[in-house]
């Protein structure tokens, strides 16, 4: 049976049928529907690709920690879960963080304490089995509950959002609260006009890159050079290029282009896959390997 949309054509535009046209006839939104994984996105096919194609680095068993910034609705998160052996049932009661420090200055967790962040209850031996470590959905929209997935109803730029995602890695994959993986597939919203739409993917990037240089883990400290991984959407541009030379190159032991055959041909987005972290100098987080 056809999507209501399609059946309802009569009160669609011509340029809303267009689209919808072209959206049911990609196979990636066709092979979404089918895929017995149920992904929540056509997007889950982007990261599968990426990752089974360059350096696998999802499947490296140090990879505890994954951050997943502007996840909603989920596609990502529920891909990297899959990866770390998270299965089973998710409850739907909440776990929030608590508001107040602990002693050691750290935040907690606080499976009762009210928060105006929403978060889900994966990590619960009874109702998950064979996972490691943590994924971390952030997004300012509601992310439903995954196996193997903390949700934050947040903005990660916000003060208080990078202690609650460093508490939760504590808690579960590392004491320095510091990301393996820290993955971005954000865009904003294109209006047409170019240069509008190039400044907001470039400040997205630098938004990213903000949080990365503080919360990811260096390849020093994981122990291999590669060990680190930022992946980053952003959208071609010579600006853009700029950025990648003056942030990402110097900072990485390498950063590799990549546009994926699931992305669609029409679109400008690309992923730089950038591994190997080196720290960024006066964060603490500097080191070398050998």
């Amino acid at each position: 049976m056809l999507p209501t949309a399609t059946r309802a054509g009569k009160s669609l535009t011509s340029s809303s049928k267009k689209w919808l046209a072209r959206h049911f006839d990609d196979p990636y939104v066709r092979q979404r529907l089918s895929h017995p994984a149920q992904y929540r996105s056509r997007s889950a096919f982007k990261l599968l690709e990426i990752n089974d194609r360059h350096r696998r680095f999802l499947r490296a068993p140090d990879v505890r920690a994954v951050v997943d910034l502007g996840a909603a609705p989920g596609g990502w998160s529920q891909v990297v879960a899959g990866f770390m052996g998270w299965q089973g049932e998710t409850r739907a009661n909440v776990r929030t963080m608590q508001r107040s420090k602990q002693d050691d200055g750290h935040w907690g967790l606080d499976l009762d304490a009210p928060s105006q962040h929403w978060g889900d209850s994966a990590g619960d031996a009874d109702v998950e089995t064979g996972g490691r470590g943590v994924v971390i959905a952030v997004d300012r929209l509601r992310v439903a509950p995954m196996p193997g997935v903390h949700t934050l109803q947040a903005d990660f730029l916000a003060p208080e959002t990078a202690p609650m995602v460093e508490a939760i890695i504590r808690a579960k994959a590392n004491p320095d609260g510091k990301a393996d993986v820290i993955l971005s597939d954000m865009a904003a919203n294109a209006t047409g006009n170019r240069i509008h739409d190039t400044q907001d993917s470039l400040d997205i990037c630098h938004a990213v890159w903000g949080f990365t240089s503080k919360h990811l883990r260096t390849a020093t400290s994981i122990g291999r050079k590669s060990g680190g991984v930022l992946l980053l959407k952003h959208f071609e541009h010579p600006e853009l290029q700029q950025f990648r030379e003056i942030y990402l190159n110097p900072n990485f032991h390498h950063v590799l282009y990549i546009k994926p055959d699931s992305s669609r041909a029409a679109s400008r987005e690309g992923y730089w896959l950038c591994s190997g972290f080196k720290g960024v100098i006066g964060t603490g987080n500097e080191g070398s390997l050998e």
